[in-house]
């Protein structure tokens, strides 16, 4: 978070110093940007949306209209990162590992267990290794501009409780659609089904699938309680969301404007990260509240899922090359900061 509000706050020392008379006496040009995310109204990441909407409407005068789409109005993240590409949508935010069809190296955040708190994630995500990542995505036609947060990922199922790490096998459980995930399920003895988040509250309802994985955030604002009996706190991954632009969009822009949209992107995830955190705080006796028995591993069953994972991270430490190295110095030194 600390590295966030220094970065933000020679963003804006740069937009003042070198730009404040440009930006004062620009003549915007009139803009409306559609920004849909897969979450519902009143998630945290809608939130985002919306203060990162009224940023932009206080820095040109109304000019920039950022319109929300919550809830995957605009249809599954992938989908709307092929609109982006193609220019028909300006912006989302999303899981980062999704793009990994687009960047591969995005995958290094689907590691297991990489991340032992949100410090050291907002650390490695607001380091050198985050913004290098975001720029790979450049050459693909998206520009990245920040990262804003959705919590550690947890365990829910319908029928059968996961309450030991041996519980994982043979269940069907629904993944993100990327490799690691997958593999990561295999690697528990699970049975994973990829599928789009928007598509997983009726397979739950139809038995389709036995259990899924989510943030504590999504749990209720998916009404997941409703199709779910257990939840089980695993904090096995933790997924920054990366906030994206096409770059046909981008391409119109001008510097000026393109400055505001990214100093607007991370002030925004200041915000954020905390409105996510607060309420992912609360979350958890929500959902207690609402009927669901929670389970919490010991640390000798979360040590059982870190070893049964291993052959995952090697085979994708060496698909995805040195950014691994880079990542893992990232998270040693985020780690060792006071």
């Amino acid at each position: 978070m600390n590295a966030l509000r220094r970065i933000f706050s020679l963003t804006v020392l740069a937009a003042t110093l070198g730009f404040a008379g440009l930006a004062s006496a620009q003549e915007f040009e009139a803009r409306t940007v559609k920004f849909p995310s897969a979450s519902n109204k009143g998630h945290p990441q809608v939130q985002g949306v919306e203060k990162f909407a009224e940023l932009m409407a206080k820095k040109t005068g109304g000019k920039f209209k950022v319109q929300a789409f919550p809830g995957g109005a605009l249809g599954p993240d992938l989908q709307t990162v092929s609109a982006m590409q193609g220019g028909t949508v300006e912006m989302t935010v999303m899981n980062a590992s999704l793009l990994a069809g687009v960047a591969k190296e995005m995958a290094i955040f689907d590691f297991p267990f990489l991340f032992n708190n949100t410090r050291e994630a907002d650390a490695v995500s607001d380091s050198a290794v985050g913004q290098k990542l975001l720029d790979k995505l450049q050459e693909k036609g998206l520009i990245g501009l920040a990262y804003w947060d959705l919590g550690y990922r947890q365990v829910h199922t319908g029928k059968k409780p996961i309450a030991k790490a041996d519980d994982f096998k043979g269940i069907k459980m629904r993944v993100i659609p990327t490799p690691i995930y997958v593999d990561f399920m295999k690697s528990l003895g699970a049975s994973p089904v990829p599928m789009p988040f928007t598509e997983t509250y009726t397979a739950l309802e139809q038995g389709a699938i036995d259990g899924m994985t989510n943030p504590l955030l999504n749990i209720l604002d998916g009404k997941y309680e409703e199709v779910s009996k257990y939840l089980t706190i695993t904090n096995h991954m933790y997924t920054p969301q990366a906030v994206i632009v096409s770059k046909k969009f981008w391409d119109k822009l001008t510097p000026v404007e393109q400055k505001l949209m990214r100093e607007s992107a991370q002030e925004t995830a200041i915000y954020q990260r905390k409105v996510a955190r607060d309420e992912a705080a609360k979350t958890l006796a929500e959902i207690k509240k609402k009927g669901m028995t929670v389970f919490e591993l010991s640390p000798a069953e979360i040590d059982k899922l870190r070893e049964r994972s291993k052959p995952v991270i090697e085979k994708y430490t060496a698909e995805l090359g040195p950014i691994v190295g880079e990542m893992y110095a990232a998270v040693d030194k985020a780690r060792k900061a006071k």
